[in-house]
């Protein structure tokens, strides 16, 4: 085989591996019209949504519980319990050691796609901070944006590809003096 057939053959095996690559993330009920995940929610509900069982824990410095999902399309799911077994915050992110396009999220935001600029674009009409934080791993020289949407406080890391890496929709910004 002519090199040059060899590195098309190559090529275009790379471009179908990533172009079928992408994976739902399967939120679909839990997401309201405008793509907004609802709260409050329940681990039955988003255990349901997403075909899994929850993995509760129970944090051994303040007693509070966190739950867990890890979906067949390699998402991490991740809450924590409040009173009444309410779910008032949720966040989103792919382990380090996997490259998983993961669509489907809240605010049609797409895991290892979307980049800062998109999302720039898509919150032009919310106050959005950009900082550049002092993170590890993935994350090092990557973006951090915060942004108010409702009554929720949307924070979004991008890595230094400036692509998002990791959702979260909390009931304040992430605190980086909390450590």
């Amino acid at each position: 085989m002519k090199p040059k057939a060899f590195a098309l053959v190559i090529l275009f095996q790379l471009l179908l591996a990533t172009t079928f690559a992408q994976k739902n993330a399967g939120l679909g009920t839990l997401l309201n019209k405008n793509a907004e995940f609802i709260f409050p929610q329940t681990t039955e509900k988003i255990s349901h949504a997403l075909n899994v069982k929850a993995v509760v824990t129970e944090n051994e410095n303040d007693g509070a519980q966190n739950a867990e999902w890890i979906t067949k399309s390699g998402l991490g799911v991740y809450t924590t319990i409040g009173d009444q077994k309410a779910i008032n915050e949720i966040w989103f992110s792919v382990p380090d050691d996997k490259f998983l396009i993961v669509s489907g999220l809240p605010y049609n935001l797409i895991l290892n796609k979307t980049t800062v600029q998109e999302t720039l674009a898509k919150f032009n009409k919310y106050k959005v901070k950009k900082t550049k934080p002092n993170l590890y791993g993935t994350l090092e020289g990557g973006t951090k944006l915060e942004v108010k949407i409702g009554e929720r406080y949307v924070t979004l890391f991008f890595d230094s590809k400036n692509v998002l890496n990791s959702l979260y929709i909390l009931r304040s910004f992430i605190d980086p003096a909390a450590g």
